[in-house]
């Protein structure tokens, strides 16, 4: 039996609206924790920052993204993912909009932490309602549009954030992105689920030790860690490093960033028609592990061309990773809502999302005291390529073939293989 057969799609095609306000509140999640960023060495010279200062400043965004991915999971299976993804934007748009008055190093590292609380509810959230209201031949496309949305982020962010900062100061572009966060809340106070999405919702799932017992959990998690490191390691810190060591002014550095992150969400949005159309042919295990395999194999290469290669081939690379993690992307959170389905997605990759975004607290830190020690970026690069290959081990050595796990209706572990095949 196909995977795409295991979840019958419901009737019409009423997720879609759905899909496009989730898809609007991850582009603005990416938008709001890329600003900092963008504004990095504005920030540095008004307000005399050191480089461990601004690598601090955007570790701590993950402080408290990375530690609450569970408790936010489990919130959300409990009260509803449409009013926790609701509460915590309007967080996130308010801490975006204050550091716009910030003028001391401690009131912009709290209001990173605030960052992170109110951001911390996007991805749980958006996986529960993508995994109870899109159909399994659906998820890639569905996923592929989310990620070409926050991917989408970036580039937004640091194109017309920069060209907000050289204009009118880094601080007005915080109050825009603040401000306009928080027009998503009319259209998503409208929202109404449809019956199906509402009825998985309340489904019983596994119970936490089960959810911790599966090798597929632990894999999907590696494999996040492994693909974030590069992605926010180039996300917080390649601004700093194409004006810093390339010598790149404000506006060509948003110019650069701009389009590398097009081509990043351009990416996903064909990854994710792709494999959806391998799904419904009956090869969805080649297909999301193919594409995983050969994202990170790639992201060695490029990072390695960056750090020793010379400045034409090190800006190609720049753009051949942003493709290459782009296409990567909606197999991140699809395969993880086709493992754990309906009644376990939220809890799943709040586990996942938690341990994986370690390394935003990690790769930004890091990064800013090698830079420090070495004056250059180079180290940093190559430490990026080093965890790369983790990837290749979580995404697809970990997961075994991939299909939904049969959870019992008492949620108490996994249906043993044999009662599991009567399932089907």
């Amino acid at each position: 039996m196909s995977l795409a057969a295991t979840t019958p799609a419901p009737p019409g095609r009423g997720y879609w609206p759905i899909v496009a306000l989730l898809a609007a509140a991850l582009f603005i999640n990416y938008v709001d924790r890329g600003a900092v960023p963008t504004a990095a060495p504005l920030i540095q010279d008004e307000l005399g920052f050191s480089p461990r200062q601004l690598g601090l400043l955007f570790s701590a965004f993950f402080w408290s993204y990375a530690l609450l991915q569970l408790p936010v999971g489990w919130l959300a299976e409990r009260i509803g993912a449409q009013r926790v993804l609701a509460c915590g934007l309007a967080i996130w748009a308010c801490a975006t909009l204050l550091v716009g008055v910030a003028h001391s190093f401690a009131m912009l590292l709290g209001l990173r932490v605030l960052l992170g609380i109110g951001e911390s509810a996007g991805f749980p959230c958006v996986s529960k309602l993508l995994a109870v209201a899109v159909p399994v031949g659906s998820l890639g496309g569905a996923n592929g549009i989310v990620a070409f949305a926050y991917m989408l982020g970036p580039a937004v962010g640091s194109y017309c954030g920069g060209l907000l900062m050289v204009h009118f100061g880094w601080r007005a572009a915080f109050w825009a992105f603040g401000a306009l966060s928080l027009l998503w809340l009319l259209p998503w106070s409208r929202v109404r689920l449809p019956r199906p999405a509402a009825t998985a919702s309340g489904t019983a799932g596994p119970t936490l030790p089960a959810l911790l017992r599966e090798r597929s959990l632990w894999g999907t998690s590696l494999g996040l860690f492994s693909t974030n490191y590069a992605f926010y390691f180039m996300l917080t810190w390649l601004p700093y490093i194409v004006m810093r060591d390339r010598g790149f002014s404000t506006a060509a550095m948003a110019a650069l960033t701009g389009g590398a992150y097009v081509v990043n969400a351009l990416s996903a949005l064909v990854a994710g028609w792709a494999i959806d159309r391998a799904v419904r042919a009956g090869y969805a295990n080649v297909a999301y592990k193919s594409v995983m395999a050969t994202a990170h194999a790639g992201t060695v290469a490029c990072m390695l061309c960056i750090a020793l290669a010379p400045p034409p081939w090190a800006l190609g690379a720049i753009f051949a990773y942003q493709l290459l993690t782009g296409m990567s992307s909606p197999g991140a959170f699809a395969m993880s809502q086709i493992l754990a389905g309906p009644s376990a997605s939220a809890r799943w990759v709040g586990i996942q999302n938690g341990i994986g975004n370690l390394a935003g607290v990690i790769a930004p830190a890091l990064t800013g005291w090698l830079i420090g020690e070495t004056h250059h970026s180079t180290a940093a690069f190559l430490v990026a390529a080093f965890v790369s290959l983790f990837g290749l081990v979580g995404w697809v050595w970990m997961v075994p073939r991939l299909a939904p796990l049969p959870w019992p209706a008492s949620g108490r572990g996994r249906v043993p293989a044999a009662a599991a095949a009567q399932l089907q």
